[in-house]
């Protein structure tokens, strides 16, 4: 097919000339680039004062994934002596040391953020974070008699001696190092107390005026540590906190259960080895010593906060405001697809034309509606599904358990080894055996990624096949949050595919090749070298030649070397890549061709969509895949055409040109790794916001559509209206207040 064309692109310079180290960025460097734009936000006074909290609390939330995964990983091969590099030729020790220094950089931004920025705009707001000692005598007095009675009886201390070693501390859990004067000068005693996490982090206080007022549970029990230690002399108490290793080790082939296996690993993770230390910047120094030697962290990772540890729990500090409006964004509403507008039969629809839907600005219903009328209709025969990550309370889980109770053959592939998920997939998997859908975990040795459903139909005695496929996960909430593409088709070659796929997945039987749909690790990697190559030699050729690509991650050396090439060649390349970019753009004579731009905004880019101009003839593809390694050899994964001429134009003319238009929330990436925002427009009607063209554009197809309908059936009531999540629900509505799935944005998966 078109996708596996291409050809040596013998005009440009030999291949070792872009091997060379400068003509990379560093992977880890990159995405930390990356998490300081989601940081950026929170420091953005044009952002309301709640979603800066949010963007705040991300950006530390994927510190610490990146360090439970990245960091430790780079510590495990730094230590076994591994001595591989990356494309940018950096040894693990050299990274690490980067790190180090590019993080205590961003510790410092965190806390300045919080401090300088956010919290004189929640005292506007009239929320007050305030410390025990500045409150009121008499609050001072009702404070203490809630730690005696509240706090105290809960609390643990552990004293540190020869007979009392220091004890296991949870990963990410804040604790309180307390230092007590010794019984001879010079020699203080130290403890350990957890700050309990059954009781809310903020404690109410109360104060004079109407503001609503704060302190840090943490703070309580530091000021009250001397209760702890009747006898002895409180010298202070600090709160510190542990990032440990968190991945996952798990020797599949010689695993008799995988699901157990994974289980148990889940199990032992709170026990990784330590990897970073968090601490107070007011602690005494002999006391970070007395943590980084039993915790045996390199100084280089031991991080110090002048704000409070653990910045996520500061979002509930919106909690008092959160019905204010202005101190919000603006709630929305996805917008209904005028092609399932009025419609009762989803498969009626499908079976016409293809459909191209656009999340969140488009509801996410007409993906559960599909399951949903699969798993009630007796027509359908079959209902296979792959699961990467889904929601709690999924409908679409629920779907498939009725389809499977109402006598349908239903396949399941749940990947259990979707990281930080692994616990709540486990739940669905059981769930979903208990009631008599086959569950499949995928295949040795690789993650099952790729998004796709398929339905089998029973129509006039015939079969037929109708599949949706999708940039992103079978999940109704990340769907209100992220940015992702659903393909509804019924399209035989693509339905024949999907069939192989599922039994590719079953029982490890690939097909002789794929009609329509391009498979990783069975060829995607080949295929998009030899798109991009192909557009090398049609530009050389003189013909119509251009890439536009948007993705999370570009990291694979060859198909950056491929970029190269192309550009070199006089291929105009545009790149929207939201995080880790390891192409240097701009390099005189390598990659004088190629723009890459950032976009961070209030929904997370998560979309991969595939434009290569070919000549004249316009691919379009979707896909579950970045360009990455890991996507390409150890994932399975697909990229599908977008054929449908409406659909294929809308992909271009409307999502990946808007996306090049943004002049508001996009960063330029530089020759050095670094980014500069795009100066906006003074005159606001030359701003261009995406997102926010993204959601006109979605309300007024939608408007038109209704009117259309309306005008066609005049005599017909039919309110257009979301499905709510459950039956006594309210219609859903998107805003910024819906709890942020975790991890918003991990390090490794990406999702």
């Amino acid at each position: 097919m078109d996708g596996t064309a291409g050809g040596a692109d013998d005009g440009s310079g030999a291949l070792e000339d872009l091997e060379r180290p400068e003509l990379y960025l560093n992977r880890e460097l990159s995405w930390l680039e990356f998490n300081q734009h989601v940081l950026d936000e929170a420091r953005d006074d044009s952002v309301p004062i709640v979603e800066r909290l949010k963007f705040l609390s991300i950006t530390q939330s994927n510190l610490d994934e990146f360090l439970m995964v990245r960091v430790a990983g780079l510590q495990e091969q730094y230590l076994e002596g591994v001595t591989d590099r990356p494309a940018d030729g950096m040894t693990p020790s050299e990274q690490l040391a980067a790190i180090a220094t590019r993080m205590e950089r961003m510790y410092d931004d965190l806390s300045g953020t919080f401090l300088e920025l956010l919290v004189p705009e929640l005292e506007r707001a009239g929320v007050n974070l305030t410390t025990p000692s500045e409150l009121p005598e008499a609050e001072q007095r009702r404070l203490h008699r809630y730690f005696q009675e509240q706090v105290y009886p809960i609390l643990t201390p552990l004293a540190l001696d020869p007979g009392h070693p220091f004890p296991h501390v949870p990963n990410k859990r804040i604790h309180l190092i307390i230092m007590l004067a010794g019984e001879e000068p010079g020699q203080p005693a130290f403890a350990v107390v957890q700050v309990p996490a059954v009781l809310s982090r903020l404690t109410p206080v109360r104060t004079e005026g109407e503001s609503a007022d704060f302190v840090l549970l943490d703070d309580v029990i530091g000021e009250h540590a001397g209760d702890l230690f009747r006898g002895f002399q409180l010298v202070g108490a600090w709160p510190f906190r542990v990032i440990r290793n968190h991945d996952l080790s798990i020797d599949e082939e010689e695993a008799e259960d995988l699901l157990e296996t994974i289980r148990e690993e889940v199990r032992r993770r709170d026990r990784g080895n330590a990897v970073a230390l968090e601490v107070s910047t007011a602690c005494h120094p002999d006391a970070i010593e007395v943590l980084q030697r039993a915790l045996k962290v390199h100084e280089s990772f031991v991080f110090h906060m002048d704000s409070p540890l653990s910045l996520p729990d500061m979002t509930a500090l919106s909690a008092p405001i959160k019905g204010r409006d202005e101190l919000k964004d603006a709630p929305f509403t996805p917008a209904a697809s005028p092609a399932f507008m009025g419609v009762d039969d989803i498969f009626e629809v499908i079976a016409e034309r293809d459909v191209l839907l656009h999340h969140p600005y488009e509801s996410f219903d007409p993906v559960v509606q599909f399951i949903e009328q699969s798993a009630s209709d007796p027509e359908v025969l079959a209902i296979k599904q792959t699961l990467y990550r889904t929601s709690g309370d999924s409908p679409i889980v629920k779907a498939l358990m009725r389809a499977a109770e109402n006598g349908k053959q239903v396949v399941a592939l749940v990947e259990i080894k979707a990281r930080f998920d692994e616990e709540n997939n486990i739940h669905w998997a059981r769930r979903l055996e208990e009631a008599g859908v086959h569950v499949v975990y995928g295949l040795v040795g690789l993650k099952t990624h790729c998004k796709t459903m398929l339905v089998v139909r029973r129509e006039g005695g015939v079969l037929r096949r109708y599949v949706h496929l999708g940039t992103g996960n079978y999940n109704p909430s990340t769907a209100r949050l992220y940015t992702d593409v659903s393909l509804f088709t019924s399209r035989p070659d693509v339905g024949e595919d999907a069939t192989n796929l599922f039994n590719l997945l079953t029982s490890c039987t690939a097909p002789e090749s794929w009609r329509r749909l391009i498979v990783a690790p069975l060829g995607l990697h080949e295929s998009v070298l030899g798109l991009i190559e192909r557009e090398a030699a049609y530009a050389r050729a003189g013909k119509p030649a251009r890439i536009i690509a948007k993705m999370n991650s570009l990291q694979d050396p060859d198909a950056i070397r491929a970029l190269y090439r192309a550009s070199q060649a006089g291929v105009e390349i545009d790149l929207v890549v939201r995080g880790i970019c390891c192409l240097r753009p701009g390099l005189p004579g390598i990659s004088e061709n190629i723009r890459v731009r950032s976009i961070v905004d209030r929904f997370l880019e998560h979309s991969r969509l595939y434009y290569f101009e070919a000549g004249g003839r316009q691919l379009v593809y979707g896909s579950s895949a970045d360009w990455m390694p890991r996507n390409f050899q150890r994932r399975v994964e697909v990229m599908f055409p977008i054929e449908a001429e409406h659909a294929r134009r809308r992909v271009v003319e409307e999502l990946l040109k808007t996306s090049l238009r943004d002049n508001v929330k996009a960063r330029i990436l530089q020759p050095d790794g670094s980014y500069e925002r795009l100066d906006t427009p003074d005159d606001p009607a030359a701003r261009v916001r995406s997102q926010v063209e993204f959601l006109a554009l979605a309300d007024g197809a939608e408007k038109e559509a209704s009117a259309r309908f309306a005008a066609e059936r005049p005599f017909i009531v039919r309110p257009v209206r979301n499905r709510p999540t459950k039956a006594t629900s309210p219609p859903v509505v998107v805003s910024a207040e819906p709890e942020l799935p975790a991890p918003e944005l991990p390090p490794e998966d990406a999702e």
